[in-house]
């Protein structure tokens, strides 16, 4: 995952998904997000996020990921 923000993000999936399919999106320690496919390349794609995150939950996650 990578180009993360509180509206989306792109992703690296095992899969070829669909442009405008519906997918679940899990944050270790932070709830499912429902997203829509913008944008497919290859098994890349673009993700928007069905509700944009909290800023509060954006700035915990970012803090996560540049911890790990």
């Amino acid at each position: 995952m990578t180009d993360v923000s509180p509206e989306g993000c792109k992703v690296q999936l095992v899969e070829r998904p669909a442009k405008d399919e519906r997918v679940l999106v899990k944050f270790e320690g932070l709830e499912v997000l429902e997203a829509n496919v913008c944008w497919v390349d290859g098994f890349t794609a673009g993700l928007s996020f069905e509700k944009p995150m909290h800023p509060a939950v954006f700035e915990l996650l970012v803090e996560r990921l540049t911890l790990s």
